[in-house]
């Protein structure tokens, strides 16, 4: 990864968008300050017991941004350089990613540092309960609806949702969303990310004058959400995958890459690194190939204004949260590349996150074919939207994601009005 991103607070980075779209809207000092302001945050100190008998203390974090639409939703990550500013700016950014696509939630975040690749299974296990009971006062289906996000998956949410449902007493699967579909998860949640960043790029293309079939992809980050957007481009729009990577390193092969192998090859080997007949590239490299669709599919502010400059994609396709920073926004506007702002790009995965709460609350579950139905339907018009305003507006994809988006949370906060 670019070695300079350490320096980028990615909380400043959230709130100088929504500078920019206040400007845009002509926002009051009052209503811009509740933008710019989470509504609450919890930073918890907990021990957990080592599978030696030591005990080692660990900072959680579990931030809710905006509850002006409905109750909070989003991710919690495990990771060794989570920060409060950072769980705070991915709040943000969820608030935002849940009213481009209309759904009726705030935003919300979490975290806690920790490695998790050098923690057995067991370890984690304990970690994510005592975690848990630490922020359960703030947690809830009608409050803050967690999911999975950086190396936490369905197994995570699986413990989440136990140890919520003994503290009540009876199980509760709409606690978290991102669960297994014997505990009440949803048909189509595990690719629902990657495909629903796979419809928006389908859905921009034509605009951006990219002919999917044949089209050349370069994907950095081959996990979840990477691999599903290579696969779905690879199998249903005829595109070329031309280079892939993973916190490892990448590999590129200018006649194609099968991404089907090169999971295969992952699975075995743990990174895509070694892959039969490619040549190996660097996780900044891959970022300035020559390529009609770029996916950033990692971690945020890969995309600076040093190196924004030599992005040579036609199509940026934001599969991680907040690759891009502002400043490159501008160098990328100006070059006439098309971004596909994370905020509805990557909305795949909270908008079936969504359908997974639906279904719990209602106790009544849909087939795989009516999940993707309905994540293509709300894909589809939220790229019409955002294009739309672009258009009229003339302004970048982001800013007019951030304008459909801080428009309906600043409705909803005028009209509810502020209590007492």
């Amino acid at each position: 990864m670019p070695a300079d991103t350490s320096t980028i607070n990615p909380f400043e980075t959230a709130r100088k968008q929504i500078d920019i779209v206040a400007d845009l809207l002509k926002l009051n000092g009052g209503t811009r300050e509740i933008l710019k302001s989470p509504k609450r945050e919890l930073t918890v100190n907990f021990p957990v017991r080592m599978d030696d008998g030591s005990y080692r203390v660990f900072q959680g974090h579990r931030v809710q941004y905006n509850m002006a639409r409905g109750p909070t939703k989003g991710g919690i990550r495990y990771h060794p350089q989570v920060t409060l500013d950072e769980v705070r700016a991915l709040a943000a950014w969820m608030t935002w990613k849940c009213a481009v696509v209309n759904l009726p939630y705030g935003g919300g975040k979490g975290g806690v540092v920790c490695d998790p690749k050098k923690m057995s299974q067991g370890e984690l296990e304990r970690l994510t309960r005592r975690y848990a009971l630490e922020i359960a006062p703030l947690i809830g289906p009608e409050m803050d609806i967690p999911a999975p996000d950086v190396y936490t998956d369905s197994q995570t949410m699986s413990w989440i949702m136990d140890t919520y449902s003994m503290m009540k007493g009876f199980s509760v699967p709409g606690v978290v969303t991102g669960k297994p579909i014997s505990l009440g998860g949803s048909e189509g949640r595990g690719e629902a990310t990657g495909r629903g960043c796979a419809y928006v790029i389908r859905e921009a293309a034509p605009h951006a004058g990219v002919s999917m079939k044949g089209a050349s992809v370069a994907v950095q980050g081959f996990g979840n959400a990477g691999s599903v957007t290579a696969k779905l481009l690879h199998d249903d729009q005829g595109a070329k995958i031309i280079a892939l990577s993973d916190s490892r390193g990448g590999i590129t092969n200018s006649a194609g890459l099968d991404p089907h192998k090169v999971e295969a090859h992952k699975a075995k080997t743990g990174t895509v690194l070694g892959f039969p007949g490619a040549k190996p590239i660097s996780n900044t490299e891959i970022l300035e190939l020559k390529c009609d669709v770029l996916v950033p599919a990692a971690l945020e502010n890969q995309i600076t204004a040093k190196n924004a400059s030599k992005i040579q994609a036609k199509i940026v396709a934001e599969a991680a949260n907040g690759p891009t920073t502002p400043e490159a926004d501008e160098v990328l506007f100006e070059k006439k590349i098309t971004v596909l702002p994370d905020i509805l790009a990557n909305a795949g995965g909270v908008t079936v996150s969504y359908f997974e709460w639906a279904q719990d609350i209602q106790g009544f579950f849909w087939p795989l074919a009516e999940v993707n139905q309905r994540l293509e339907r709300v894909m589809v018009h939220s790229y019409g939207e955002v294009h739309r305003v672009a258009t009229e507006r003339k302004v970048h994809n982001r800013t007019a994601a951030y304008v459909v988006a801080i428009q309906r949370v600043v409705d909803a906060i005028k009209i509810r009005g502020i209590f007492p």
